[in-house]
């Protein structure tokens, strides 16, 4: 079990928690929603639950809920900027299907 950080997304995570002077991490979940079933619901993480599931790299804690664990396991977390637009991207290999907007997923 594993979530992955890029290079740019692991600095994106460091830099925003510098600026904002507090956080422990990213946290990273699904939610049900969309055409295809599943959504990405990413925030930085303030705390920790008990049952979160907890990974670390490029020395940024990721936090995971465990229901939302199947779903994204072995994700890769990137973060890209194009022109002036800029977002966290996801290479999950438990995808099986995306909507046509990109915004949803199913497994």
């Amino acid at each position: 079990m594993a979530i992955l950080l890029t290079d740019a997304a692991a600095e994106r995570v460091r830099s925003f928690i510098a600026s904002r002077g507090h956080g422990l991490g990213l946290r990273l979940g699904v939610r049900k929603t969309g055409c295809s079933g599943f959504a990405y619901v990413i925030n930085y993480a303030d705390d920790a639950v008990a049952s979160d599931h907890v990974f670390e790299d490029h020395g940024v804690k990721v936090f995971v809920d465990p229901e939302s664990l199947p779903y994204i396991d072995g994700t890769e977390v990137d973060f890209v900027k194009q022109g002036l637009n800029e977002a966290f991207k996801f290479r999950n290999p438990n995808v099986t299907g995306e909507c046509g907007c990109g915004e949803s997923f199913n497994v």
